[in-house]
């Protein structure tokens, strides 16, 4: 028999994601915060520039990664506000 109390859906099925039994996962994450910290983890990289070594090895590393996780950010915001990404 089924029963007549009230069942909260919050969105999240747990056939799709395990984890929202548990309130845990990341089908409720705001993507504010990924992008706040995709700008400070960029920035940091940057930062690793001023230093005490002597080859441009390191440089060009550091640069690289920070327009790599500057390239997901801006792809992952961009395509939030077009209505691309939910």
């Amino acid at each position: 028999m089924a029963t007549t109390e009230v069942v909260k859906h919050d969105g999240v099925d747990v056939e799709d994601v395990p984890s929202a039994a548990f309130g845990r996962g990341l089908s409720g994450q705001n993507p504010r915060i990924f992008h706040i910290l995709g700008l400070a983890i960029a920035a940091f990289l940057l930062l690793l520039l001023k230093g005490n070594h002597v080859g441009k090895v390191e440089d060009i590393f550091c640069v690289g990664f920070a327009v790599i996780v500057l390239a997901f950010t801006a792809n992952d915001y961009f395509g939030r506000r077009s209505g691309r990404i939910r």
